[in-house]
This record gives structure tokens, sequence and C-alpha cells, in this order.
């Protein structure tokens, strides 16, 4: 079985896309073909741009390295990425190569991250990986994951979750 590592790409209190790496890790978790690692940015906390504490760095790119593919879940920030994710990212740029990589992008707003994603993949790709099209974008965020707990539409979600992994394992070395 292929490992997946799962990264939650913000560090902020109250991350509405937290619901959303919970929902993703759920379906992938029923899966009988991969094994999914989760990782939180917010446990390779840095405090400046020289990178991480060497052995969160060690250890981060152990995770890549096991890993087959990497399913990145984003909220859109002013158009692009968390700057910690991008710190994390770039701590671990041999490890990459080859690999496939999917993006979940999380926003409040119509258009689900779409601009986040698209800049992620311009990163994602100097690393050389592998970045498939099937990206999940949860727009309106709020609707898809309301207060009381339960994911509007789980069938259709759990459908669009499940095609990006059948493409990441697909593409997976």
């Amino acid at each position: 079985m292929k490992k997946i590592l799962f990264i939650l790409g913000t560090a902020r209190r109250e991350r509405l896309s937290e619901k959303a790496a919970n929902f993703v890790l759920e379906v992938a978790r029923t899966r009988g073909d991969l094994e999914p690692v989760f990782l939180d940015v917010k446990d390779y906390s840095q405090s400046y741009t020289g990178g991480l504490d060497p052995k969160l760095a060690q250890k981060y790119n152990q995770l890549i390295t096991e890993a087959a593919g990497i399913v990145i879940i984003s909220p859109e920030y002013n158009h692009s990425f968390p700057g910690e994710l991008k710190l994390l990212l770039d701590s671990a740029y041999q490890a990459y190569a080859g690999k496939t990589a999917a993006i979940c992008s999380v926003s409040s707003g119509p258009l689900g991250g779409a601009r986040m994603a698209e800049q992620l993949k311009l990163v994602l790709s100097a690393f050389q990986l592998t970045i498939i099209n099937a990206a999940v974008y949860f727009a309106n965020v709020k609707e898809i994951f309301p207060q009381s707990g339960e994911v509007a539409d789980r069938d259709l979600w759990s459908e669009k979750i499940n095609g990006m992994l059948d493409e990441v394992l697909k593409y997976a070395r």
C-alpha cells in the first residue's frame, strides 16, 4: 500500500480548512488502497526563514521520502497560500522529485481557493513534483462544513475526493 502524505497548510486559529482536512482524511481512511499519513503545518512552525529546526527538518524529509505522493489541503489567503506552508515546503526540496501532488483548496468565497491552487502549482512544479489536475475546491466552505459539524452533500464531496485520490495513486511511484 502506498503512503500518501496529507498536509494541512495553515496554522491559523479557528481555521476552516481543518474541517476540510479532517473530511479528506476520513474519506482516505475508508479506502483500502492507500496509507494516509497526516501532517499539520502548525507542528512545524518556524519563526524565521532560515529553515526548520534540524530535527523537524529531518522528520519532515523522512515523511516526504517515504510518501508516494502528497495532498495539500490549504486555504487561500489574499489570493495565495499561507507563508508557513511555503516555509515547510522549502525545507525538503530534494525529497520531492518524481512524487505526485494534489491540492485541496479551501475558501469562504465562490472560487474555492482556485487562485491559491494556481500559485501553489508553480511552487510544486519547481520541486519537480507531478501535479495532478483532479483538484478539490472547497468553495463557500462554511456551507459545506456548517457549525452542526455534518458535511453538506457528503456523497458529492466523497466522490470528488475519491476521484482525486484515484489520480494520485495512478501517478504515484
